[in-house]
């Protein structure tokens, strides 16, 4: 690995020694911008992007280099553009980071451990609950970029940290070539192991994707298959956090592998595929595209088509004036013939169909589980536990849609459509107290409709709403909307209004209702529809570089995981020490209502190479004790950005992630979830910690470098990412990103 790092390094160094000859091409990137010397190309705001190539040897043949990326929403397959973001240099040392670009996430400390965003209105839904924890490897169709290539490109990344006992280390790799102009193929790779700086840590994270689209006029088509396998070692914490907050409250020091944790020989695997096809028949009609009189073909003059004849026909014609304009018209007739007018497809009416297939094996092994760490045991012994639980989700989505702007009257687009979904789960079961297993089936047939307005200068919106109309769902309905406006102020600048909201009434996920497992249990047959409503907005100023964002919801029966604790016998009730307790988790429902107020400003500077960047959340919620958040989230990035030799991009900075102290939601193993904590016993805050890092990210024609060191303040007190998981102590991060076009 040290070899491969190294010829990297050499091959990164040799591009910057050639791109320094002034007889080569080359180009570079800055924000939304694009150059390309010598050519004078430049695009500012596109997701295309160009490079300069050497072509001083003509025969030598240019690689057409070109790349256009999109995304498309999994209810239609509308497609979204996209950027590009494989030559940002912005931040490209926190792709890495499992605790997000500005660290708004709780983690358990080791690279892909399960994290949950501390930002409420980031929180995303999974269809399984059990994938909810681990998007930082998943992803999903809304994240994923389709691409059209000018030719075969690939892009292979490599990311490590620390050593062969304790490092982390990640390869991705993405490959997309088009098989002509209307198709293209691509796949997607991941993978990542992290043996943990702490014990029982270890995770090994793999995920898979092959894609392809086809673009026709009439037909249009997206399809992905997406494979995922995580396992993940559960510690459960550590044993005591004094090791982090008091460390000289013990004989000796202790380093990270030192500290004992509350579990050993205990694993979460999840085994996932999902499938997702979308495509689409365009009713519509050609017409001819309008055209600015200077791209027009002009005709040519007279002695121009008097050519075509032969010398004899021409000499005849010199001396007959009549015969000669006879025969001219004849000619121009003729070229004006021949002229191909181009034209454009306008769809007017798409027959659509989505479908979405998710698959799920979760699976909880331990053979050597503490006997009071547990507070239930229902089947099995201690040291041979395997929980298994599997669900199928299978939907199927038809629509029927009056595509926008076929003709001036149709300003919106309007889209009617029902789906039809199945969901399949088996869990363990006790069956006159010998294990089995059960089944459980449901179906939800619903249907709904969709305005929309995408194109336009100033105003677009999207408003999408259906109802369950049968099936163990009915009664379920939600309706969400997004609007934006552009305010022109002067000539140079514009004020972007956005608005969001929704209102949705649903049954919890299933797992809310059952699960089974050896050492939890529950069936919750009343759980009531969860009433949820939001409304956000949003103003920004882009010369300035300013957003501010407020928002506020109500839930009504608001449901979550809940750590439910046990004080051992003679134990203390004032203790925080996870081996005074035995644990359980049970699920709980609210029945009054949850509000949650959000504010957050973004405010980026720059002077000259000089940059800073902030942004800060503010929120509060009515029942900190069902759903806690801090007040306060607060991210702050200061770097220099500039150039050697003119193609060597440079970041050079350090910023720091702050939150303010709150009872922050525990974990629990045996689910694989966050859950928070026992309001009946004594609770552990966290944050109130500044976390600060360094960095320098490099880039240079296709190669993109970073070299980070996180922690720059590390030692001891509050420096917890959930309660009972310590941060990393002071780690040196490197990574490298490599274009490749043939």
């Amino acid at each position: 690995m040290r070899k491969c790092i190294a010829l990297l390094l050499l091959l990164c160094f040799c591009s910057l020694t050639e791109a320094q000859n002034p007889l080569h091409k080359h180009s570079y990137t800055d924000d939304d911008e694009h150059y390309t010397e010598e050519r004078g190309d430049l695009q500012s705001g596109t997701n295309r992007m160009l490079w300069g190539r050497d072509t001083t040897d003509n025969n030598v043949e240019e690689v057409p280099i070109g790349v256009t990326q999109w995304t498309v929403d999994e209810n239609f397959g509308n497609i979204i553009p996209a950027e590009n973001k494989d030559t940002a240099v912005h931040m490209f040392h926190y792709f890495n980071e499992t605790n997000g670009y500005n660290g708004e996430y709780n983690i358990l400390g080791n690279l892909g451990s399960p994290r949950l965003s501390r930002i409420y209105f980031h929180r995303e839904p999974h269809t399984f609950v059990f994938l909810q924890p681990f998007d930082f490897v998943l992803g999903g169709l809304r994240d994923f970029r389709f691409s059209n290539t000018l030719s075969p490109m690939t892009n292979l990344a490599y990311h490590k940290v620390g050593n062969r006992t304790n490092g982390q280390e990640r390869i991705h790799a993405y490959f997309a070539s088009n098989i002509n102009k209307q198709a293209g193929i691509g796949m997607k790779f991941d993978y990542l192991y992290g043996r943990g700086y702490y014990n029982s840590q270890a995770n090994s994270q793999f995920s898979g994707t092959l894609f392809g689209y086809y673009l026709g006029d009439r037909y249009n088509m997206h399809t992905y298959v997406n494979l995922n396998h995580f396992k993940m070692a559960e510690n459960g914490g550590i044993e005591d956090d004094a090791y982090i907050r008091d460390p000289q409250s013990f004989p000796r020091r202790y380093g990270s592998k030192d500290i004992p944790t509350s579990l050993t020989d205990t694993w979460n695997r999840n085994d996932s595929q999902d499938a997702f096809l979308t495509h689409r028949y365009n009713l519509g009609f050609y017409r001819d595209i309008a055209m600015p009189d200077s791209l027009k073909p002009q005709m040519p003059d007279d002695n121009e088509l008097l050519r075509q004849l032969t010398d004899s026909t021409r000499r005849v014609l010199s001396t007959d004036s009549l015969q000669r304009a006879f025969v001219l018209d004849s000619l121009r007739t003729k070229w004006t013939a021949e002229q191909i007018v181009p034209q454009e497809f306008v769809p007017v009416t798409s027959i659509i169909h989505t479908l979405k297939v998710d698959n799920l094996k979760h699976t909880y092994y331990s053979y050597n589980t503490p006997e009071a760490y547990y507070t239930n045991l229902f089947y099995g012994d201690l040291t041979s536990v395997k929980d298994r639980t599997r669900a199928l989700a299978v939907r199927n989505t038809f629509a029927l849609a009056l595509r926008e702007g076929f003709n001036k009257w149709a300003q919106m687009g309007i889209t009617l459509f029902a789906f039809h979904e199945l969901k399949h789960y088996t869990l363990p079961d006790l069956h006159n107290e010998i294990l089995g297993r059960s089944s459980y089936t449901e179906h939800d047939l619903a249907a709904g409709g969709e305005i929309s307005r995408t194109q336009g200068k100033f105003v677009h919106y999207n408003v999408i709403g259906n109802i369950s109309l049968a099936g163990d769902d009915v009664g379920d309905f939600e309706v969400k909307g997004t609007a934006e406006l552009d305010v022109p102020l002067g000539r140079k600048d514009t004020l972007q209004v956005m608005a969001h909201g929704f209102i949705m009434n649903k049954n919890p996920e299933f797992y809310y209702e059952h699960f089974h497992s050896q050492f939890t249990w529950w069936d919750n047959d009343r759980l009531k529809k969860e009433l949820k409503s939001r409304i956000e907005g949003a103003i920004s100023i882009p010369r300035t570089r300013t957003q501010l964002s407020v928002g506020v919801e109500n839930v009504k029966n608001y449901t979550y995981f809940a750590m439910r604790n046990t004080l051992i016998e003679g134990g203390n009730p004032s203790s925080t020490l996870p081996r005074d307790y035995t644990h359980d988790v049970a699920v709980r429902q609210e029945s009054g209502n949850v509000q949650i107020f959000s504010a957050a400003l973004t405010q980026n500077l720059a002077f000259g190479p000089f940059h800073w960047d902030n942004e800060v959340t503010y929120q509060t919620t009515s029942n900190a004790n069902v759903l806690p958040l801090p007040k306060i989230s607060l991210y702050s990035n200061m770097y220099l950005h500039f150039r050697i030799a003119r193609v060597l991009n440079v970041e050079l900075g350090g910023d720091l992630r702050y939150f303010t102290s709150y009872y922050a939601p525990d974990y629990s193993p045996c689910i694989g979830q966050f859950a928070t904590q026992d309001a009946d016993f004594a609770r552990v805050k966290i944050g109130n910690y500044p976390i600060v890092n360094a960095y320098a990210n490099l880039h240079i024609k296709h190669c993109r470098l970073y070299v980070a060191m996180t922690h720059l303040n590390a030692g001891t007190g509050r420096m917890f990412w959930a309660p009972h998981y310590p941060m990393d102590p002071r780690t040196i991060h490197f990574g490298v990103s490599w274009n490749f076009f043939n």
